[in-house]
């Protein structure tokens, strides 16, 4: 498909205009946004602002402190929990949208259904999160459809490992973690989502969630078992079957390297067969099976963490020279444009926190590297756009430099841009919204230059290592080329503004079918106002004054 867009947003914390922020303060205390906090305003703004598609984190019921019992769902023990509001990733109910999103709880599925309806309105396309590892310590499904059976319904918890069972149990072992847990009953104990098969997880561990079988004996050497296919493969494929259902055009399939390749080579081909379209990401940590989850696996894209995102942020922190772009995607061997980019989520510390660059203007030149570099996707994370620091302490997260997915809060940066509904940004200061304006400028072109949605690129960082007017270890050059149009993008990851040139060799001229006689006209395309004189590629070399500190240029070349 054509290069796309993320932006992803916890709709906990989007639209919670309360500006209390108790430390491990309580939904009534803190707030919390809704599903109607997406208005058509706030759609068309998030569009506008160069997206294609939301990814939604924390739509699926998860466990929670926050007593629904009410509307007749289970309660859940508070000491197998992360937070006032819980993991979004302990799930509680697969069939069920998260009730602390819904003005009214008895209608949560129909607000969630407006929701994704409201989103395509707007040209927007929906992801949502499918967490396949781990469910919640309390599993229980309220609401499942007529004929489901219920994961762990009819297991055997006297089997350590059967692929008949859902879950993983330690026979007559009472589940003892290595912190108090008062009055909370789990016997016999079942395996922790981190793959911890043991009674007595830390806390450090995954402890709130428990692992889900997929045919895989851990317990003696990890032993395949799939044949016949294991019960939990067909229950998860009608939860995904239930969600595709409800109109979402893709899925962040949660550490899916932790649950066996074969089950995706085996139920994405299924989804797809009914839903041609629906996207399929992978979050996935090991380089040596993006291959296997990419050909094997059936995934469309794959997470570029230990990659692009480990290098651009080690360059951004000063503690890499940035020729080292080059490397890292060349080592992607020619699946470079199946990686999804970022430079934030939800498990990232912000760019802006003092755990990573202090301000979020100094990721502009990593920024435009991740957008354009490659056809690969890219994705932001709410608030990145303004800056956000996320230095709050604000209960079970404390000040780790990350937005709190485990605490009902209030983000002053979102606050400020969607001003009580308005979503216009006259709270926003001018700071953020010189950096708004970046990432607007920067997502549109992303997706409306074919030399980037479609093009060819060429690194021209080794043909400038020994260039003396130009600094390897602060500067980065590549081309993007597609048909007629072409593209030279100069990125500045220094303190100080520079005057640069560009060295181009023989070998662009021939990759990219050039032609050395052909006179351009050159304009920037993040600052319309910049003027050049007309350039000649004969001259082998491009001279480009004044590229302010962390910054970029994205030059366009036109024939005249």
């Amino acid at each position: 498909m054509s290069k796309f867009t993320i932006y992803q947003v916890l709709p906990r914390l989007f639209g919670n205009d309360k500006t209390t922020n108790n430390y491990n303060g309580s939904i009534e205390e803190n707030g919390c946004g809704k599903f109607n906090s997406f208005t058509n305003k706030a759609l068309k703004e998030i569009n506008q602002l160069g997206i294609t598609h939301i990814w939604y984190t924390g739509i699926i019921e998860h466990a929670t402190q926050t007593d629904y019992t009410t509307f007749g769902i289970r309660k859940d023990h508070p000491l197998v929990l992360k937070g006032k509001a819980g993991s979004p990733y302990a799930i509680k109910d697969y069939y069920d949208v998260d009730p602390d999103l819904a003005v009214d709880v008895e209608n949560r599925m129909a607000e969630f259904e407006s929701l994704v309806k409201r989103t395509h309105a707007n040209d927007l396309k929906v992801i949502i999160d499918f967490v396949p590892n781990h469910v919640a310590r309390e599993y229980h499904s309220d609401v499942k459809p007529a004929g489901v059976v219920d994961l762990g319904e009819n297991d055997n918890p006297s089997w350590a490992f059967s692929p008949l069972n859902n879950f993983y149990y330690i026979p007559n072992q009472l589940f003892k973690p290595q912190f108090d847990v008062n009055d909370y009953w789990e016997f016999p104990a079942k395996a922790t989502g981190n793959d911890q098969f043991s009674a007595s997880p830390t806390q450090n561990d995954w402890y709130e969630t428990v692992k889900l079988n997929y045919g895989v004996n851990y317990v003696e050497g990890g032993q395949k078992q799939f044949n016949p296919i294991p019960l939990t493969w067909f229950r998860m494929r009608d939860i995904l079957l239930f969600w595709a259902g409800k109109k979402v055009d893709g899925f962040r399939c949660d550490m899916a390297e932790m649950v066996p390749v074969e089950f995706w080579g085996w139920v994405i081909p299924q989804i797809k067969q009914q839903y041609p379209e629906i996207l399929f990401i992978a979050e996935v940590y090991n380089p040596t099976e993006y291959r296997n989850f990419l050909s094997n696996g059936k995934f469309d894209y794959l997470y570029d963490k230990v990659g692009m995102y480990d290098m651009l942020r080690n360059i951004t922190s000063r503690n890499y020279p940035v020729r080292e772009i080059s490397n890292t995607w060349q080592s992607l061997g020619g699946i470079e444009n199946q990686m999804l980019n970022f430079l934030e989520n939800h498990d990232e510390q912000r760019i802006g926190s003092g755990f990573f660059s202090g301000a979020g203007v100094y990721a502009q030149p990593a920024m435009i590297v991740s957008a354009t570099l490659t056809q690969a996707p890219v994705m932001i994370y709410c608030g990145q756009e303004l800056g956000e620091q996320a230095m709050d302490c604000e209960g079970f997260s404390g000040v780790d430099g990350r937005t709190s997915i485990f605490d009902y809060w209030g983000v002053k940066t979102i606050q400020a841009w969607s001003n009580a509904g308005k979503f216009d940004g006259s709270l926003l200061t001018s700071e953020q919204k010189e950096l708004r304006n970046f990432y607007q400028k920067l997502l549109n072109i992303t997706l409306t230059e074919k030399a980037i949605t479609d093009g060819l690129m060429f690194d021209l960082e080794y043909a400038n290592y020994d260039n003396l007017k130009f600094n390897s270890h602060e500067q980065y050059a590549y081309f993007r080329k597609f048909e007629n149009e072409l593209l030279l993008i100069v990125l500045n990851f220094d303190d100080k503004d520079l005057d640069t040139e560009v060295h181009f060799p023989l070998e662009a001229f021939q990759y990219l079918g050039l032609d050395e006689n052909q006179n351009f006209k050159v304009h920037n395309l993040l600052n319309e106002n910049e003027k050049f004189p007309l350039f000649n590629l004969n001259s082998k070399d491009l001279f480009i004054s004044r590229i302010p500190a962390w910054t970029g240029k994205i030059l366009k070349l036109t024939k005249m």
